[in-house]
């Protein structure tokens, strides 16, 4: 585990007032303009679901908030817990959908599968779950991922990535933990270790061989304050290599953050010159 400079950058604190009101109005928007009024939200236990779920009780009235916990045989009876308290604290209706039985009809076809694909598998499998909930609900899926998470491409594509709407993608780690704390997310779930439960002890610092808040302070500096390598290095206190490794795996990870590529044939390609905002009323035939 990369070793943590005492320095922390004063100026990635928010004024979680007004982070509070930009995102629910986001998704409040977001929601109308696809014609419905209801939301489906994966619940893991962990406060980057927590903070979503709040965050749409708020926009949308907790009745209108379908949670859904998708515990795998080997999940932790502590998230399943600490997504209940959430569940209990805004009052949301719910559903417990296993997926071990989905999950395990794949894996059990490769007795070599390591656990980056066991994950990936149950991410996948969960994705599934929520979007056929979309469906019965009558609801569009919210997104749980935060910044750092995106930018570092510690998501599974058509998983936990696959969702209609992302509340919290523009704010790091801690940011989250500040917002969460303003909105009274338990106190359990702001306490506990990161992690996206997809084997027993499994923690997203410990796979990913650095701590969110060292990811934080070099991810804002080169991002939002467009620094290089070795001026993030300078001003964070981190060694320049492990910037550099961070910033290289920014990169490697962009496919991670957009739709895939179209080949352009045509006068107007989707993604290239038919490019409109979101700004379209009215409910999809499909979701």
């Amino acid at each position: 585990m990369i070793a943590e400079p005492t320095y922390i950058l004063p100026r990635m604190a928010i004024n979680t007032a007004l982070a509070r009101r930009i995102l629910v109005g986001f998704i409040r928007d977001e929601i109308a303009k696809s014609g419905m009024s209801r939301c489906v939200i994966g619940l893991s236990g962990g406060i980057d679901s927590a903070l979503s779920a709040y965050l749409s009780a708020e926009a949308l009235g907790p009745k209108n908030v379908l949670a859904v916990r998708m515990p795998y045989k080997s999940s932790s009876a502590a998230s399943l817990e600490d997504a209940q308290a959430v569940i209990d604290d805004l009052g949301l209706p719910s559903l417990t959908i296993p997926i071990t039985p989905m999950a395990d009809a794949l894996i059990d076809q490769f007795p070599d599968m390591n656990a980056v694909r066991r994950g990936n598998i149950m991410a996948r499998l969960r994705m599934v779950a929520l979007y056929d909930q979309s469906v019965a609900w009558g609801g569009l899926v919210m997104g749980t991922s935060n910044k750092t998470e995106f930018l570092l491409g510690y998501s599974t594509i058509y998983g936990d990535s696959g969702v209609a709407l992302q509340p919290i993608a523009d704010l790091y780690k801690c940011q989250v933990r500040q917002l969460a704390a303003d909105l009274g997310v338990p106190q359990a779930i702001l306490d506990k270790a990161p992690s996206a439960d997809l084997w027993v002890g499994q923690t997203d610092e410990q796979e990913l061989g650095f701590t969110y808040a060292a990811a934080d302070q070099i991810l804002y500096l080169l991002v939002d304050e467009r620094y290089t390598v070795e001026e993030a290095a300078a001003e964070s206190g981190y060694d320049p290599g492990f910037v550099r490794r961070i910033w290289e795996r920014v990169k490697a990870n962009h496919y991670k953050r957009t739709m895939p590529n179209i080949a352009k044939v045509s006068r107007r390609t989707i993604g290239h010159d038919f490019l409109y905002l979101r700004d379209y009323t009215g409910r999809a035939g499909r979701l």
